[in-house]
């Protein structure tokens, strides 16, 4: 793999790792639904689908090779913007759906 290819994987493994935090937050509020069925189908669904396309999209860029460091980049993207998409958890939250009463 060619150099270019290289530096374009991590930036792109970092963006991921960004946006995979913020659909993280955004799937939070489906963690605490009653159904326990509702809860593993959204994250098995979830996880599946994240997974899909991140693969899809390096086969675009280098042909599927993914090296640990991307994995590190994904990491390192996803808690570096954690905190900023912890916000929009609150703002996106969903009213119509059944919440766990403690």
């Amino acid at each position: 793999m060619i150099l270019s290819e290289q530096i374009i994987s991590i930036i792109f493994s970092f963006i991921y790792g960004c946006i995979l935090s913020l659909l993280y937050n955004l799937n939070y509020n489906l963690l605490f639904n009653k159904r326990k069925v509702y809860k593993v189908i959204f994250n098995i669904i979830f996880i599946l689908d994240l997974v899909l396309i991140y693969f899809l999209i390096m086969k675009k860029i280098n042909n599927a090779i993914i090296h640990p460091y991307f994995y590190l980049s994904i990491i390192l993207g996803f808690f570096s913007c954690f905190n900023i998409s912890k916000r929009f958890r609150n703002v996106f939250k969903d009213t119509n759906i059944d919440k766990k009463s403690d």
